[in-house]
C-alpha cells in the first residue's frame, strides 16, 4: 500500500504568480531600462559639462598665470611649503634657504595667481576624490595648452600683415609659411636682431645668421621688437623698452579683437580698467606671455617648442616676468608701475567721466531735451 502511495505523482507546486499579460510586461521592462539609461545619460552629461568647464577655465592658465609650469609643479611648491610651515624644527633657516631658490619663488608665485584667476580651485581641489582631482588636472592643462596653440596659430598669419604694412619687405613675409621667416628674412630679422648689434651692418647679418662668435642670439638679449620705434639707447636701455608697436597690435588681437589691433597709434576706448575693471592686474600678466608669443610667431620655428636655436623661451618668459616682478628698488618700482599705466591708457583708455563738471552735463542733449520738454508743458498748464 505504502508502495502504491509512493508511486502516485504529485501536482506541481502553485507559482502563486497573477496572472499578467506579456505586452504589460515588457512595456515595464522597457520603462525601466528606459529609466536606468536616462539616470546614465544624466550623469553623462553632468561629467561632460564639467569637462567642458575645467577646459575652458584652463584657456586662462597659459595667458594670465603661466606660461610654461604645469599646474602639478605649483601646487606640490604650495604643499612643500606648508609642510615647511607644520615643521617647528629649524623652520626658520629652512624657510630662508627655500626663498633663495629663483625657480621655486616662480611657481609659488604662478601658483597664487592661478587661484587669484580660478578662485574656486583651491577649495574644489582639496575636497575632491584623487580620481576626480586628477581628472580635473587633466582637462585644466588641456585647455590651457589649446589656449596657447589658438594665439600663436592667431599670430602667425597677423604679424606677417602687420610688419608688411610697416616694413614693405620684398619679398614680403609670407603669412603661411614660417619657414621664411626668422634671421633669413630681413624685416623679422631685423625684429628679431638683439639690441646690441646693428641690423644694418651686413657683417652683423651675416655673423648672426652663421651663429659666428660675437653674433650668438640667446634669451641674455632684448630684441629689437620690444623696444619703441623697434630702437634702443644703449645708454638707458630702460627707455622705451616694452613699448613696441607690434606688442601692443599683438596684445589687442589676442585679448581685445584681431580688429582692434589695426589702431595702436592712440590710446583706447575709454574703459577706465584701471579703477574700474578687475581683469586689469591680469591682463598686465597676460602682456608678459605676448611678448615671447611674439617673438615665436616673427622666428622660423613652425611648431611651439621652447627652444630655438641658442634662444631658449623659457629663461627668456622668465626675464620678463622678473623685470615687472622683482624690481631693484623703489625707484624702479615706480618705472614698471608707470609703464603698467601705459599699457592700461593704451590698450583700454583713460574715463574723463568723472571730470565733467554739474555745468557741462547740465548742456548735454539729454538733459537739455528733458529742460525743453518741461518747459513745454508748464507753458501749456500756464495758458490754460
Amino acid at each position: 500500500m505504502s508502495q502504491a502511495v509512493g508511486d502516485v505523482s504529485q501536482p506541481p507546486e502553485s507559482s502563486l504568480a497573477v496572472t499578467t499579460s506579456e505586452s504589460a510586461r515588457q512595456k515595464r521592462k522597457i520603462a525601466a531600462l528606459e529609466e536606468k539609461l536616462q539616470v546614465l545619460e544624466s550623469g553623462h552629461a553632468v561629467k561632460l559639462r564639467e569637462t567642458n568647464y575645467y577646459m575652458s577655465k584652463g584657456r586662462a592658465i597659459r595667458r594670465i598665470v603661466t606660461l610654461f609650469d604645469t599646474v602639478e609643479d605649483m601646487i606640490s611648491e604650495n604643499d612643500r611649503r606648508c609642510d615647511l610651515d607644520e615643521d617647528e624644527d629649524d623652520n626658520t633657516q629652512r624657510f630662508a634657504d627655500m626663498v633663495r631658490h629663483d625657480s621655486q619663488e616662480r611657481l609659488q608665485i604662478g601658483y597664487i595667481a592661478l587661484n587669484h584667476a580660478l578662485p574656486w580651485f583651491h577649495p574644489k581641489a582639496s575636497d575632491m576624490e584623487y580620481e576626480d582631482y586628477t581628472l580635473m588636472l587633466k582637462k585644466l592643462r588641456q585647455g590651457a595648452d589649446a589656449a596657447r596653440g589658438d594665439d600663436t596659430s592667431k599670430l602667425k598669419s597677423l604679424v606677417a600683415d602687420w610688419v608688411n604694412r610697416e616694413f614693405n619687405p620684398n619679398p614680403p613675409v609670407d603669412p603661411e609659411d614660417k619657414h621664411h621667416r626668422g634671421f633669413i628674412n630681413d624685416a623679422s630679422g631685423r625684429l628679431l636682431c638683439p639690441t646690441e648689434l646693428d641690423w644694418n651692418n651686413p657683417i652683423v647679418r651675416a655673423g648672426i645668421r652663421d651663429r659666428a662668435d660675437g653674433y650668438v642670439v640667446t634669451e641674455m638679449s632684448w630684441p629689437a621688437f620690444l623696444y619703441e620705434k623697434y630702437s634702443a639707447d644703449q645708454n638707458n636701455l630702460e627707455e622705451g623698452l616694452f613699448k613696441g608697436t607690434l606688442l601692443l597690435q599683438a596684445f589687442k588681437a589676442i585679448f581685445t579683437s584681431p580688429s582692434s589691433a589695426k589702431e595702436v597709434a592712440g590710446e583706447g576706448d575709454g574703459a577706465d580698467v584701471i579703477a574700474n575693471n578687475r581683469r586689469a592686474m591680469k591682463n598686465f600678466n597676460s602682456g608678459k606671455k605676448v611678448k615671447t608669443h611674439l617673438r615665436f610667431a616673427l622666428s622660423s620655428v613652425t611648431s611651439w617648442r621652447s627652444v630655438d636655436g641658442d634662444f631658449d623661451y623659457i629663461p627668456f618668459w622668465q626675464n620678463i616676468v622678473d623685470f615687472f616682478e622683482r624690481p631693484p628698488g623703489r625707484a624702479a618700482q615706480r618705472k614698471v608701475d608707470q609703464l603698467l599705466a601705459w599699457w592700461t591708457r593704451k590698450v583700454f583708455g583713460t574715463s574723463r567721466r568723472a571730470e565733467l563738471t554739474d555745468g557741462a552735463k547740465a548742456q548735454m542733449s539729454v538733459n537739455a531735451l528733458a529742460r525743453q520738454r518741461a518747459q513745454l508743458d508748464d507753458a501749456m498748464f500756464n495758458s490754460d
